[in-house]
C-alpha cells in the first residue's frame, strides 16, 4: 500500500487553540493534547506543523494555532467523537457561544472514506474543506489525501479554501 492510500484510510483530526489555559502558550497546550491522543485510543501516525491564523469569524479574538493529525484506530466515529470531547474537557474546554475563544478544539475531519450524517456527527466534517487552517496542514502531511465526497485532494482544497486565508505554517522559530 502506498502512502497516499494509507492516508486515505486514516482518521483525520484537526486541533486548534487560542487560549493557552494553564499551559502558558497555545503551542504547549496543543503539544500536550497531541501527546495524550494514544491514551484515548488515537495513536498518531503523522502530524502537521502548527499553523497560525486570525480568529474566525471574529478577528478581534486571539489568533489561533491549528494543526492536523492522522491517526489509525479501530474506534468507530461515535467513539472517536466521545474521546475528542473528553480530551477537550481535560484541557479545560468550556462549551458556550459558538466560535468563542477556546483552550482546545478537536474536530473529526474524516474517517477513511466513510460518509456519515447522524444527529451530532457528520463525517467528513461539513466545513473543513473550506478552511485553510485545516486543509493547509493536511496538505502539508498528506497532499494526495482525497475528500470522501468531492474526491478533491487536500492540496487542491487548500488552494481553494475561502475561510482562514491568512493561515500560515509556523517555522518553528515563531
Amino acid at each position: 500500500m502506498n502512502k497516499i492510500d494509507r492516508y486515505n484510510g486514516a482518521v483525520v483530526i484537526a486541533l486548534g487553540s487560542n487560549l493557552a489555559g494553564k499551559h502558558g502558550a497555545c503551542q504547549a497546550l496543543l503539544e500536550a493534547a497531541l501527546a495524550r491522543f494514544p491514551a484515548f485510543g488515537l495513536p498518531v501516525v503523522r502530524r502537521s506543523r502548527w499553523w497560525r491564523s486570525a480568529a474566525w469569524p471574529n478577528p478581534a479574538h486571539p489568533d489561533y494555532l491549528n494543526g492536523v493529525a492522522l491517526v489509525e484506530t479501530p474506534l468507530v466515529p461515535g467513539d472517536i467523537l466521545a474521546a475528542l470531547l473528553a480530551l477537550e474537557a481535560d484541557f479545560g474546554r468550556v462549551r458556550g457561544e459558538a466560535n468563542a475563544p477556546r483552550t482546545l478544539d478537536l474536530d473529526l475531519i474524516a474517517h477513511g472514506r466513510m460518509v456519515l450524517d447522524e444527529p451530532g456527527l457528520t463525517v467528513p466534517h461539513p466545513r473543513a474543506h473550506e478552511r485553510l487552517f485545516v486543509m493547509g496542514p493536511l496538505a502539508e502531511i498528506a497532499p494526495g489525501w482525497r475528500h470522501p465526497v468531492s474526491g478533491l485532494t487536500a492540496r487542491a482544497l487548500a488552494l481553494a479554501a475561502t475561510v482562514g486565508q491568512d493561515a500560515r505554517a509556523m517555522s518553528g522559530l515563531d
